[in-house]
């Protein structure tokens, strides 16, 4: 694997509903264009029908557009962004990339908003940006608890559904799945789960995850390579000594190898930047997973340790001063492991005034434990002083 296509990784025959009109399946990869070095696999998303690659296109961080073009020649069939990713640009981007193979491809985007003007305000706008009359899956975006499901927004979509813009109903959570993946299934509204799923989670995921799946819910996997640092970015609170060995050769590949030996997940959405990158993940689609890819990931979880969120929810609650840990933990792996500045920022900066001005620096001791070993007080101090 070259240092550049993995510099920014460390940081993851059912019945459909009845559709407004339909859509023409996607054109096998060897139609596109033959590839004899790669073997595509494909799941089911669930009740929704889709037959998508198991390797999909995360295009939060993508800014060259002919790798998205590249990725649709080669046969990936499922692409995801959203309406806050890079300002709003990328869907603009994406939606010009794929233009032409709309017929072809799935597209997945996601709202943020908090009510129903909000929500349909942004997918209007997606909408317009993707240079499209639909969406494939809509996501209600970063919902960690159930409160923040509301019938309001729940109500949005099903519209949404019911006038042909989309055709079918996500939502996406960073963390709680205990919580959320019970709350969401009995809700009977979603058709798509997309969730935080990779090799440094607890065991007591994957019950979850099958009865998610066994409900004919589609599971899609996001922050699959387990977030990360950059290793051009030393200012940072990770010491320059161990850059390197953070950046193992292959961890990436094994990665997303873990997560799809899952079989009851779909697809991995992983962020993909580079010609490279996409040939990597693309051979990982259809490669066992080996005791050689264990050790390495072992490895891997040792080292990242200290600065890994893996949004286990044990945290919540627990800081004295109400700073929501492991959301400010994501917004600075935006900005250390994606490269995404600006996105970190413009969360961190959304938070309650009362919470954005809090500064550890100012805590005689820390109330917050983690199990896992994440410092704690250190990585948020680091995200209050870049953000703040």
């Amino acid at each position: 694997m070259s240092g550049s296509s993995r510099r920014s990784f460390l940081g993851v025959g059912l019945a459909v509903p009845a559709l407004a009109s339909v859509r023409p399946e996607p054109l096998a990869p060897q139609a596109a264009r033959p590839q004899q070095d790669y073997k595509f696999t494909y799941g089911t998303l669930g009740k929704t029908g889709l037959k998508v690659t198991r390797m999909a296109f995360g295009c939060m961080t993508t800014s060259d557009p002919s790798v998205i073009e590249r990725a649709a020649d080669m046969g990936i069939n499922f692409f995801d962004t959203a309406r806050v990713y890079q300002g709003g640009n990328n869907e603009r981007m994406v939606g010009a990339a794929l233009k032409k193979y709309r017929d072809k491809v799935y597209i997945a985007s996601k709202t943020q908003g908090r009510d129903q003007a909000a929500v349909l305000k942004d997918l209007e706008t997606s909408l317009g940006e993707l240079q499209t009359d639909h969406l494939d899956v809509w996501y209600l975006h970063s919902r960690s608890t159930p409160s923040a499901v509301s019938d309001d927004v729940l109500e949005a979509q099903s519209k949404a559904k019911k006038d042909g813009k989309i055709r079918f109903a996500g939502v996406s959570f960073h963390a709680g799945h205990a919580e959320m993946i019970p709350a969401m299934m009995k809700l009977n509204h979603f058709d798509v789960f997309l969730i935080s799923y990779n090799f440094t989670m607890d065991p007591w995921i994957e019950p979850l995850i099958e009865q998610a799946r066994k409900a004919n819910i589609g599971i899609v996997a996001m922050k699959g390579l387990a977030g990360g640092v950059r290793p051009t970015v030393r200012s940072y609170t990770v010491p320059a000594d161990r850059l390197d060995r953070l950046n193992r050769p292959g961890a990436a590949v094994a990665a997303i190898k873990w997560v799809l030996k899952n079989r009851y997940v779909d697809t991995i959405i992983p962020s993909i930047v580079d010609n490279d990158q996409l040939e990597e993940n693309i051979r990982a689609m259809s490669a066992p997973y080996t005791d050689a890819d264990e050790k390495l990931l072992a490895a891997r979880r040792e080292e990242i340790r200290p600065y890994y969120c893996r949004m286990c929810g044990s945290c919540a609650g627990t800081c004295a001063r109400g700073v929501p840990v492991a959301d400010v933990l994501r917004y600075l792996m935006y900005a250390e492991g994606y490269g995404q500045f600006s996105l970190g920022r413009e969360n961190f900066q959304s938070l309650p005034a009362e919470v954005a001005s809090v500064r550890c620096s100012d805590c005689g001791e820390c109330t917050v434990r983690c199990p896992n070993g994440v410092q704690v007080s250190r990585r948020l101090a680091r995200a209050q002083e870049i953000f703040g």
